[in-house]
């Protein structure tokens, strides 16, 4: 960011080069990539670090089928593989752990034209899952690779196995990340922090405190809180630009090998992860009462965890998660600068695909605050999701 891009502080005012309003997975991944440029940067949150949909349980990393292949999917294939490097370097830039595994995964194929769906997608993946040296695939099997992961009986028309997905702790990888910025000297944390008025023509915002911040660039990547935020800022809207969604998960203790494949199977997954637990989960619920409390559904997936997997039989249940994940209104992540504001930057919208996408992401929309040329997926702009809620206006 050149020095005509930085805002001048005045009297009672401090500034910043980037703010970054949110500090889930994307908000901390945009620090980061900022402050690897150097670029002054300020990331405050309303609660705590990671505390909203970034504080889960799950953290699956699974690509999209392997069939009628898209930019989408190629931008969401590159991002699973350069991940593992990511991460690597983190922990030994930080010494910690964000329980990464690329692990697979097994989705049981109850009926032979799922079978027969599988076999097309085999195919696909030998076609379509490359990058440089490294080949994933997307084997069909007939039965489970290891007795009781799951039951046999899951897969009445067989198994599908693929390489390619993988696992991370949310919460270490959160914590992996703040570590990480508190080495960076260009980035600076305020957590209970709430923006309370924001002046998108003069570039500030006013906090909770009454402090006024003036700032070059806005990062919004405050989940679902940034649809409101955004809608504000758009003319000719009726409709949102995403809503919340809420989800309920279960983590289990339970004496399981953490190098097992995640298994997914209508919805349920079931995640292996280190130090004998396993996640169990996830609801999406788009009409609920309370956002953050757990019921019945969540009694349902582990019941229905422990008939797919023997070992969870008897499994203790040590934690129970709600939250609400951002599901911008045209489902992909929603990434870019405001076509009428183009120094709000919109970075949200990723509902399920966060974690595994969330680093390509925050890069881009960095790489947008220093008004570079970005190549992404269309349907991921911000501009693009205007299109299709003023098309439903």
């Amino acid at each position: 960011m050149g020095n005509a891009d930085k805002p001048a502080a005045v009297s009672g005012q401090s500034s910043t080069e980037l703010l970054i309003v949110g500090g889930g997975v994307m908000g901390l991944w945009a620090a980061l990539h900022a402050g690897r440029r150097g670029i002054r940067t300020l990331l405050v949150d309303a609660g705590e670090i990671g505390g909203g949909a970034s504080g889960g349980l799950l953290g699956a990393l699974m690509p999209h089928m392997p069939d009628r292949w898209s930019e989408k999917k190629q931008f969401q294939f590159e991002a699973l593989l350069s991940l593992q490097d990511e991460i690597a370097t983190l922990e030994a830039e930080t010494g910690l752990s964000a329980g990464y595994r690329r692990c697979g995964r097994l989705i049981p194929l109850p009926k032979p034209h799922l079978r027969t769906i599988a076999l097309r997608h085999e195919q696909d993946a030998e076609s379509h899952w490359i990058g440089g040296e490294r080949r994933f695939h997307w084997h069909v099997l007939d039965g489970p690779p290891l007795p009781g992961w799951p039951e046999a009986e899951a897969g009445g028309s067989g198994f599908v196995q693929d390489t390619l997905a993988a696992r991370v702790s949310p919460r270490g990888l959160v914590s992996l990340l703040a570590a990480k910025l508190r080495q960076l000297p260009s980035v600076r944390v305020l957590t209970q922090t709430e923006v309370a008025a924001f002046d998108a023509a003069a570039n500030t915002v006013t906090l909770q405190d009454g402090a006024m911040i003036a700032f070059g660039h806005c990062v919004v990547s405050a989940g679902f809180r940034s649809f409101p935020f955004l809608d504000g800022l758009t003319a000719g809207l009726s409709v949102s630009l995403g809503q919340p969604v809420k989800g309920q998960a279960a983590l289990l203790r339970a004496d399981i090998d953490p190098g097992l494949p995640v298994i997914f199977r209508d919805g349920l997954y079931v995640v292996a992860h280190e130090g004998g637990r396993v996640a169990i989960g996830s609801t999406s619920e788009n009409s609920f009462a309370d956002p953050y409390s757990t019921d019945a559904q969540l009694d349902a997936l582990i019941d229905a965890a422990a008939d797919l997997v023997p070992a969870l039989r008897q499994a203790e249940v040590v934690e129970r998660w709600a939250g609400l994940r951002p599901k911008a209104i045209d489902r992909d992540p929603m990434v870019g600068a405001h076509p009428e504001h183009p120094r709000i930057i919109a970075l949200t919208g990723g509902f399920k695909v966060s974690f595994g996408l969330a680093h390509r992401l925050a890069a881009a929309a960095v790489a947008f605050s220093a008004e570079e040329t970005i190549d992404l997926p269309a349907s991921f702009t911000l501009a693009s999701h205007i299109a299709v809620a003023r098309r439903s206006t």
